[in-house]
């Protein structure tokens, strides 16, 4: 059945009599349907968003027993799935939640396409700079509407200082410092899995190993199943770097870094990063042992001024700085994230691209792939106009 004329169920469980909509004619009112895969902290949490945005959960999936009971309570009419092929199967399911770890997210996404559905993904978009041009090229060969949970590019605060650097305020930007300092790294837990695992559903694709649970809890920290810190954090802040500047992706990168306290981990728990932009640098450090101006915080400095962006909001600060002088602009900047699931929600009915395209993405997430190939191998990496090609 063609993608355009494929009809939903309406308001109505799989056991009830269906009426179907065509997926042209929602209503203002409609309710849309949704299955959530993964149900971790993170897939719950925008569970709980979703619900009160008052979309329809219908489905929950999780190959961890607790997991899946704990969505399950959250959404007590949904029904429960242990294979998420079987969770895309439901005709009367118009989107996902798709919250796995990161070395799942191509194959989820490629799956969830197949079965003609639309994707709230979270990032970052793919475990590596290849399966993300996969996954761009595939969507693009779909009729689906894909948004990638980077919150940002919805936060009004945050799209009014993008267009104060439009404007001018900067001047030239010449060094861009991301940041994220937190003091919670310690050593990776080891103990039994308090409940009922699908070992090999979770590895998926990734080597075959024995069970080892602090592979399951910290699934980030191993190199078969993400980027760690560099990729998850700071896909979301890179990504504010290229679209306040209006630039591609690094050309190379140098990295250093190391696991200070979160022994066990393959990923460091402190690095810095440096990207040569095209006329800029920018540098990227994360420290997770201490809490110095707590929290993540981009500053973009230029010849004109300075903009200090954290969560508090945004500053702006004339050239010359000086200590005693107040910022010419000031504004809380939140970040919420229902803003952005109300986008994704508002363009499955008028099938518009969502503010964070999976292309969007692919481009957040490039650098900090590089910076992880420089420091493991040691070298300067060189990223090609592909996004794949690295020298």
């Amino acid at each position: 059945m063609d993608s355009n004329r494929r009809q939903f169920l309406k308001g109505a469980t799989a056991v009830s009599a269906p009426l179907f909509v065509p997926r042209k004619a929602w209503g203002a009112n409609d309710r849309i349907v949704y299955g959530v895969i993964a149900t971790g902290g993170r897939g719950r949490y925008l569970n709980d968003k979703f619900q009160k945005m008052d979309a329809q959960c219908a489905a929950v999936c999780d190959i961890y027993e607790p997991n899946l009971q704990l969505a399950l309570k959250q959404s007590p009419k949904a029904t429960p799935y242990r294979n998420y092929h079987d969770l895309l199967k439901r005709k009367d399911i118009d989107a996902v939640i798709l919250a796995g770890p990161d070395h799942h997210h191509c194959p989820m996404l490629l799956a969830a396409l197949e079965a003609e559905k639309d994707a709230y993904a979270e990032k970052p978009l793919a475990r590596t700079l290849e399966e993300g041009a996969k996954m761009v090229a595939a969507v693009r060969q779909s009729k689906q509407i894909v948004q990638i949970g980077m919150q940002r590019r919805s936060a009004e605060a945050i799209i009014r200082a993008k267009k104060l650097v439009d404007q001018g305020i900067l001047g030239r930007i010449t060094l861009v410092k991301p940041q994220w300092h937190w003091n919670i790294a310690k050593p990776l837990n080891n103990e039994p899995l308090p409940g009922k695992i699908d070992w090999e559903a979770f590895l998926g694709s990734a080597p075959k190993r024995p069970l080892e649970p602090m592979r399951f809890r910290y699934w980030r920290y191993f190199f078969d199943y993400a980027g760690g810190n560099m990729t998850d954090q700071g896909t979301h802040l890179m990504d504010v770097v290229l679209w306040f500047t209006n630039s591609a992706p690094p050309k190379s990168a140098v990295c250093q870094g190391y696991v200070a306290k979160a022994i066990g981990s393959e990923h460091p728990d402190v690095f810095s990063a440096v990207f040569e932009m095209d006329g800029f640098m920018v540098t990227w450090t994360l420290d997770y042992c201490n809490s110095y101006q707590n929290g993540w915080s981009i500053t973009f400095m230029g010849d004109k001024a300075t903009m200090i962006m954290d969560e508090a909001g945004y500053r702006v600060y004339a050239e010359p700085w000086k200590p005693s002088n107040p910022p010419i602009v000031e504004e809380q900047a939140p970040v919420p994230v229902e803003s952005h699931i109300q986008n994704f929600l508002d363009c499955i009915k008028t099938r518009k691209q969502p503010n964070c395209t999976v292309e969007i993405a692919q481009r957040a997430v490039a650098g900090p792939h590089l910076a992880n190939i420089a420091m493991f191998g040691n070298r300067k990496a060189r990223l090609a106009a592909d996004l794949v090609t690295v020298s």
